[in-house]
């Protein structure tokens, strides 16, 4: 049985998507839409909005002090997508 990578993606951005909006806080509802706008790019197979969204997602992630948890679902998603061809990273890691 064959993995699609990029539904697997997928489907780890919405586990933090949701991770995120359990939480209640005001800054995990940037995520959880950046995690929204990240999960278009990748069903549109839209190269530059998932490469964008990722920066984003990490970055924002970064900044609020996240769960591990969400930090390694974000992970995942990038392995799947990498897996899958696309190009996650941006020339800058965020800071």
């Amino acid at each position: 049985m064959s993995v699609d990578h990029r539904q697997s993606a997928q489907a780890r951005v919405t586990e933090l998507a949701a991770l995120m909006r359990s939480s209640g806080d005001r800054g995990a509802a940037a995520i959880a839409a950046e995690c929204d706008a990240l999960s278009r790019a990748i069903a549109a197979f839209h190269m530059e909005g998932i490469r964008f969204r990722m920066f984003n997602v990490d970055r924002l992630l970064r900044r609020e002090s996240s769960p591990p948890a969400a930090t390694a679902l974000l992970e995942e998603a990038r392995r799947h997508l990498e897996a899958a061809g696309f190009h996650t990273r941006s020339h800058q890691a965020p800071t």
